[in-house]
């Protein structure tokens, strides 16, 4: 197996460097790797070839894991294409994507304050398609239109929905325990 460390992750896996990608096509090329570099498979080699394997198992794990979220596949191919979210700094939205987030917030917090399972699902399948709805505007960015700027707008705000997501499926595991 020849080692090739200098490949981006889409590389890695022979797939096209875009957001809307087969993930049939990308587990599989995943497994194919997998299955020729598992480090067991060199237990009986040195040990500079078995760390080799062990590097090559970690980077082929760590561009899978990154490849198939749309949201993590969005972050790379914008970093690919030299564009930095500094979503840690860069908190700027628009006034209409603030005042959602405070409805939905605001929502979820009675609904959470009244044990309200089914309204908290009703939020979750709500937030749900503005989800896709938003995934599928980043397609059309990314691989469209190559608008990269706008692109990483809408990530930035994918990135606030998964954290409301994941508050409203808290809430629903307490009530459910």
């Amino acid at each position: 197996m020849n080692f090739d460390f200098s490949k981006n992750h889409f590389e890695l896996f022979g797939i096209p460097p875009l957001y809307q990608i087969d993930t049939i096509q990308l587990e599989q090329a995943y497994r194919d790797i997998q299955s020729q570099i598992h480090p067991d498979k060199f237990a009986h080699l040195s040990d500079a070839e078995r760390r080799l394997s062990m590097q090559w198992s970690t980077q082929a794990n760590e561009a899978y894991q990154t490849l198939k979220q749309p949201l993590g596949r969005a972050r790379y191919l914008l970093h690919l294409n030299g564009v930095e979210l500094q979503e840690e700094t860069n908190t700027a939205m628009s006034p209409a994507f603030l005042m959602q987030q405070m409805e939905w917030r605001e929502a979820i917090g009675e609904a959470k304050a009244a044990k309200d399972a089914p309204e908290l699902e009703h939020l979750s399948g709500q937030l749900r398609a503005e989800i896709q709805a938003q995934q599928h505007k980043l397609a059309d960015l990314l691989d469209g239109e190559k608008n990269y700027p706008k692109a990483a707008e809408i990530v930035r705000e994918l990135k606030f929905m998964e954290k409301l997501r994941e508050e409203i499926n808290y809430a629903l595991e307490a009530l459910d325990a």
